[in-house]
């Protein structure tokens, strides 16, 4: 940041054709990331069928996407450097079209995985660069304008997907989930090569100046030297850690050899990355970053969001199902009215932020959400659609007061390539958290069910007076002979109620959980302006 920027009014700022342009595209590239992580969940019965596959081998088109993702996450800007910005994110769009067309045309399973381990390595860069561009175009004093953009994308996202997934696949059929990025992802090609620049624009106070001069061209970084050792132990460690959070659950945890074998490169690979790259001059990721108070904490409440938000997500569903017997469109549709209200209040947070201190936002959303995970915790039996949908209208309002402050209070302090590295340790950090909570919920949910399962039994019983009237209400007058259909439907009352007894205590657990964001937050300072000289000194700290 400059220190003309720091110092300038820009009550006048104004963006221009090119700066909309470029956050048109930012948009664009997000959404087809985005959605096309989500839309393949409810394909895959169909793929199953059509391919011939388990579900344990269908498991692989998702599991190596987002693999393949989290690898990406954390080196997009520094791989942007490299390959200079422009054309690197032309060509992640182009090669993320391209594997999603040839998705859609394998032939078979393993060409299908194949295929979408590559589109993850392609799309793993369209988040971090497509958020900092946006960033870019704004102004400190305006980040929270650009975080609410970015958000609106990445909440949109998740909700469309499902649903277009569910249409597609039932109008066309599962091929056309990948087949429909094609002309989207050329035409966003089209426009981040006629707008998009390798350098972050120069902000006046009248607006983004995105045609340097000479002279602040060549006061650029240079091309740093590539880090193999750092690239390979970050390649090892994110894509052992990430496959043992997505896989743990169905091979049994340590009862898996992959899993073992993963836990244990993963342990010895993370260290010895953050190691390697504390000691070298021209790391891959500059973890020297978490030495600013803003980014060590602000990562920390983003994971913590993560782990809320994709937890949430997972067992809320299966919820809907269970109890209120919904299919996958009315389940979908459920969550359709929160993510609007999210998108909503946005852009009103964002101005907030102009008036109200971020750390105050963040609070409220904290308590807000908490107020949802809360009121989960009363589901019952008796709980209809209603219920459900409050909590869902309560969670979207928590998320936009989540969301935009701590990414705006975050990445508002960046520029050039220390932004690209923050925004994709956000993103990074937000997935691992929510991969950390799919994989906690849903062990514990096994294992307190398998508990509660057997305390529950032990009440079921001929000489049990509960027992005794369940069965009269259900036309029994002779306990000595049930007829098999009874005892089937007195099972399915028993495992309906263990899954509400374990859905509960989830969510308890959730809440106490995520209750410790409140530590980062604590300690999270107001965000003060960032010279080129307080960064420097933070980042060549020991």
């Amino acid at each position: 940041m400059s220190a003309a920027q720091a110092a300038g009014d820009y009550s006048k700022y104004k963006l221009n054709t090119r700066a909309k342009f470029i956050i048109a595209t930012a948009v664009m590239a997000s959404l087809l990331e985005i959605i096309d992580t989500s839309i393949v969940n409810v394909a895959i019965p169909s793929m199953m069928g059509n391919l011939g596959a388990t579900l344990e081998d269908i498991s692989w088109v998702v599991t190596g996407y987002i693999i393949a993702n989290a690898i990406v996450l954390p080196i997009s800007a520094w791989l942007g450097s490299q390959f200079g910005r422009r054309k690197y994110y032309i060509a992640c769009i182009l090669a993320f079209t391209i594997t999603s067309v040839s998705c859609g045309l394998a032939p078979n399973l393993e060409t299908l995985v194949i295929f979408r381990i590559l589109q993850g390595l392609a799309g793993g860069a369209l988040l971090p660069t497509s958020q900092a561009l946006l960033q870019e175009q704004f102004p400190r004093e305006r980040s929270g304008t650009a975080s609410a953009i970015y958000g609106m994308s990445v909440m949109i996202g998740p909700t469309l997907g499902p649903t277009m997934g569910g249409f597609l696949t039932d109008h066309f059929n599962w091929r056309a989930i990948f087949n429909i990025n094609l002309p989207l992802g050329i035409f966003a090609a089209f426009m981040a090569y006629s707008y998009v620049t390798n350098y972050s624009p120069r902000l006046t106070p009248e607006g983004p100046v995105h045609d340097l001069t000479e002279e602040e061209k060549k006061a650029l970084p240079p091309k740093s030297k590539i880090d193999s050792i750092g690239l390979a132990l970050l390649c090892a460690g994110i894509g052992c850690l990430q496959f043992v959070l997505e896989r743990g659950q169905a091979d049994s945890w340590f009862e898996s050899t992959p899993i073992i074998i993963c836990s244990i490169i993963a342990a010895l690979s993370l260290p010895g990355f953050i190691w390697w790259e504390l000691k070298i001059d021209h790391p891959i990721i500059n973890l020297r970053l978490f030495k600013i108070d803003v980014v060590r904490n602000g990562t920390a409440l983003m994971s913590m969001l993560g782990f809320m938000l994709y937890g949430v997500i997972f067992v809320l569903p299966v919820f809907m199902g269970r109890v209120l017997h919904f299919d996958a469109t009315q389940t979908g549709m459920m969550f359709i009215p929160g993510a609007l209200i999210t998108a909503f209040c946005m852009p009103i947070v964002g101005k907030a932020m102009q008036k109200f201190d971020p750390r105050i936002l963040i609070l409220t959303g904290t308590c807000i959400v908490s107020t949802m995970l809360l009121l989960m915790t009363q589901f019952s039996s008796l709980s209809g659609q209603e219920e459900v949908f409050w909590s869902l209208i309560v969670r979207g309002l928590g998320m936009a007061f989540l969301f935009v402050p701590i990414n705006a209070v975050v990445l508002g302090q960046f520029r050039a390539q220390e932004l690209g590295q923050v925004a994709g340790l956000m993103n990074l950090l937000r997935q691992l958290g929510g991969s950390v909570g799919i994989a906690l919920i849903g062990t514990l949910l096994e294992r307190n069910s398998h508990q509660n399962r057997q305390d529950l039994a032990n009440h079921v019983s001929t000489l049990n007076a509960g027992t005794q009237y369940s069965l009269q209400k259900m036309g029994v007058s002779d306990l000595s002979q049930i007829p098999s259909r009874t005892l089937q439907l007195m099972d399915l009352r028993l495992e309906n109620q263990v899954f509400l007894m374990s859905f509960t205590q989830m969510m308890w657990y959730v809440l106490l959980i995520y209750l410790l964001s409140l530590i980062p937050l604590y300690f999270l300072k107001r965000p003060a302006p960032i010279t080129k000289e307080s960064l420097k000194e933070a980042m060549e700290a020991h």
